[in-house]
């Protein structure tokens, strides 16, 4: 591991190029990016034992949450945020899992319904407390950073169109 920080020192790039109005944002952007992978390393490593990804567990997950344990395909993508190639990709492999099947809805046959299984949700149950345990109770910062974090990571999200609703 070396001891110097790549992303000051493409900072300090930018503004020796004299882009310089733009170096903070490009530190940031780039730091973002670059926790991200960090984090998703963390998520893969908790859930790889359990033979998921982050975008199978939170169609998983999702499903555990409904009532009925099913949802149209449509409505996960939207939920999800996804393209509905990606969801279309992560239910064929929880079907090949055992973990959700396909089904059509009775009253309109055109729509397509992913439902967990009783393997699927006990594979969710044993990767949340994966999660939880691995990356979510301790990520790597303290818990007023925390907060604090997702509510600025709620203002970026807000100011590019996502609807953010804070709580009190």
């Amino acid at each position: 591991m070396s001891d110097r920080d790549p992303i000051r020192e493409a900072r300090q790039q930018w503004v020796d190029h004299g882009w310089g109005e733009a170096a903070d944002g490009m530190a940031m952007v780039t730091s973002l990016v670059r926790a991200h992978q960090l984090l998703m390393e963390r998520v893969e490593g908790a859930l790889r034992p359990h033979g998921l990804t982050f975008a199978r567990y939170e169609v998983l997950r999702l499903l555990s949450f409904t009532r009925s344990g099913r949802m149209p395909m449509t409505r996960l993508g939207s939920l999800l945020q996804v393209h509905p190639t990606s969801v279309t990709s992560a239910v064929e492999r929880l079907v090949k899992q055992g973990y959700v099947e396909r089904l059509r809805r009775d009253d309109d046959r055109r729509v397509i319904l992913a439902a967990i299984t009783r393997e699927g949700r006990d594979v969710v149950e044993a990767a949340t407390a994966s999660l939880n345990a691995q990356v979510f109770t301790a990520p790597g910062v303290s818990r007023d950073d925390v907060l604090g974090l997702t509510e600025l990571l709620g203002r970026l999200r807000s100011a590019s169109g996502d609807t953010v609703i804070t709580t009190p």
